[in-house]
């Protein structure tokens, strides 16, 4: 069902790799302030071309590109090829190291209604604009989105381990983790990568604005050229594909935090709440998350002085009006912002993805801090979500609430850049199915 080809990737010449790690960045929309202000001293850092600066920032991008493809700072492989790319990581409270396996490619710009790939959250419109205009002006995809297929076989494993038997790149990136890049050149096995993948639905686990950018320019340039076939590069997008059905995959948890709520009280808070859920006095606030851990409805409440356990009472899931199919209805994160964000702290479920009052956190100890230092007047608690409910949700056709997923860890910007120009893109049919 889904199509892709391997990719002629823009590279960092090789004087320049051997710091490899001052060239990776983060992604447009974890980067913070402060990393990006680093990472623009150097002037050959990726972030030069996935968050440029300046006042049109897209035409910024574009300079950029050209003058480093004229001065050889990146340069096209000669040969287009399969990119492996493994993650090696631990998780806090854990000596396991994991490894998430996938590879990078293109894959072809498949419409939402086509459900070839397939979404599970909703996006803001200004970042797909930005990344809308960054496409026009460089046609490059300057970091690949993350995707998901099911292969209970794990057949791709087997070439993509003995790819990594030589590296072309290894370095420990801004969140601790290892990656290392391999590239697969072999026609025989690419096309097997090609077959495989031609079978499966993708979820679209990460980048979904980037994505929909991609989206946007494919039907741009399709209005715009009179001889449009299907196989030029506008109508392809750089991915990193993994399995889901491995053990090495981790969605973490992202916490909401409320501000600005004008006379927000907390007794009327839990005046509110006592119609639709259990509620307990937690004494040690920084116990919270550990106390609602596997337990079904259960979210914590951290107010300056005080923190609570709530839980929802069964048979209020019947009141929960929105209209959703039982598995969505029934997912934490639907049971939060309808009963707590919503019947508790008057923000319409309408309004809430584009509400100033409510700050994602993936940090707990963050949102513990910044209740105390008043930052913030609330942190609801939650957990994470698992590969299954989103599964159900992607087949079922609808979408998570904003920021139901963090995907970990992220993919790092800079190993390779993919080009969507006509003289760069590769066509090539040899590796088609």
């Amino acid at each position: 069902m889904a199509e892709i080809k391997p990719i002629r990737a823009w590279r960092y010449n090789r004087d320049l790799t051997k710091k490899i790690e001052e060239l990776t960045s983060p992604l447009f929309d974890v980067v913070s302030d402060k990393q990006r202000q680093k990472l623009y001293q150097n002037p050959y850092n990726s972030i030069h071309l996935s968050v440029p600066l300046g006042e049109d920032p897209s035409l910024t991008a574009q300079a950029t590109l050209e003058e480093w493809k004229r001065n050889k700072i990146i340069y096209q492989d000669l040969i287009p090829g399969i990119y492996v790319y493994y993650q090696y990581f631990t998780l806090p409270g854990s000596d396991r190291e994991y490894c998430r396996k996938g590879f990078i490619c293109n894959i072809r710009a498949y419409d939402w209604d086509e459900k070839v790939i397939l979404r599970h959250e909703n996006t803001m419109p200004k970042a797909v604009n930005d990344r809308i205009e960054l496409l026009e002006k460089t046609e490059l995809n300057a970091s690949s989105t993350h995707g998901l297929y099911s292969d209970v076989n794990f057949e791709l494993e087997a070439y993509m381990d003995e790819s990594m038997l030589n590296p072309i790149y290894e370095t420990e990136d801004y969140q601790g983790v290892r990656d290392v890049l391999s590239v697969i050149h072999d026609a025989k096995i690419v096309r097997r990568f090609v077959e495989l993948i031609a079978e499966k639905e993708i979820i679209l686990a990460d980048g979904h604005h980037r994505y929909e950018g991609s989206l946007a320019y494919k039907h741009q340039r399709i209005k715009s050229n009179p001889h449009h076939t299907g196989d030029e590069g506008y109508n392809f997008h750089s991915m990193f594909l993994t399995n889901m059905e491995a053990d090495d995959l981790r969605i973490l948890p992202t916490h909401r935090l409320i501000k600005g709520i004008n006379n927000l009280d907390e007794e009327e808070v839990l005046r509110k709440l006592e119609n639709y859920f259990t509620i307990k006095p937690v004494e040690n606030p920084h116990d919270i998350n550990e106390i609602i851990l596997g337990k079904k409805w259960a979210f914590g409440l951290v107010f300056k002085e005080n923190a609570y356990k709530v839980r929802l009472i069964p048979d209020k899931i019947k009141t929960l009006s929105w209209a959703f199919p039982d598995e969505i209805k029934e997912l934490d994160l639907t049971v939060m912002h309808y009963f707590i964000i919503e019947k508790a702290l008057g923000i319409p479920g309408k309004d809430q993805t584009r509400s100033d009052n409510i700050i994602f956190d993936r940090s707990f100890a963050d949102c513990l801090t910044k209740v105390i230092k008043d930052e913030v007047q609330l942190a609801i608690i939650t957990k994470d979500i698992s590969m299954k409910e989103v599964k159900k949700v992607c087949f079922s056709g609808y979408t998570l609430p904003q920021k139901s997923t963090y995907f970990y860890p992220k993919v790092i910007c800079g190993f390779l850049f993919s080009s969507l120009r006509e003289d760069e893109f590769e066509k090539e049919t040899d590796f088609s199915i």
